[in-house]
């Protein structure tokens, strides 16, 4: 199977038809997605100008989406050597116990939904990497009151229990499934006593 950096390559290969490169920047979406796979997609689309089911459409939008996602994805796995390196380090003195930003972690390594978003049509239209950045500095930061995507406060709890897919924080202004290691138990107190309403497209 493919790795993310061989899909890339095919997206870049001008000698291969439109319609395999679009394929492998899909492909791609397998390895990283940030948002989830299809909210992912969807918001590469808006952005680079092309529709989600166009078969023969501008490589240069393809290659310019593919450097969208690389640079998000360079990000996280820049984040994911840290967190590594600091996990050893806390081995090698003795901590072996998990927090609540290393479970989390231990479900989205490789970076597939690290800002995930429930419904494919609401997600952030800021760039990938910025708000990849943005979790990155609140995993490092610690809890605080607000989403770390967009800094907003409109939390409500989606989800039903023993939903499998998710059952937490969502953001009301932005679509993100918030890491519920990011907030204070306060915020979380106060999403929990707000129950998740249908969204709108972020603007």
């Amino acid at each position: 199977m493919a790795g993310f950096r061989s899909l890339a390559r095919q997206v870049r290969d001008q000698g291969c038809d439109t319609a395999l490169r679009r394929y492998s920047l899909r492909k791609c979406l397998e390895r990283f997605a940030p948002y989830g796979h299809r909210a992912t997609w969807d918001h590469l689309c808006r952005r680079h100008g092309f529709g989600p089911d166009d078969r023969e459409l501008d490589p240069v939008r393809l290659v310019a989406a593919l450097d969208e996602l690389e640079e998000a994805r360079a990000v996280w796995l820049a984040y994911e050597e840290e967190f590594a390196a600091r996990r050893r380090r806390e081995k090698h003195g003795g901590l072996r116990a998990l927090g609540a930003v290393d479970d989390w972690h231990r479900d989205v390594w490789g970076g597939n939904g690290v800002v995930r978003c429930g419904d494919p049509a609401v997600h952030p239209t800021d760039p990938l990497p910025e708000v990849v950045r943005r979790l990155v500095t609140a995993l490092e930061d610690g809890p605080g009151e607000a989403c770390p995507v967009c800094a907003g406060t409109r939390l409500a709890w989606g989800g039903v229990p023993g939903d499998e897919e998710w059952y937490g924080p969502v953001c009301a202004d932005c679509g993100v499934e918030v890491p519920r290691a990011v907030l204070t138990p306060g915020a979380l107190a106060r999403a929990r006593a707000t129950r998740s309403r249908p969204l709108v497209p972020a603007a």
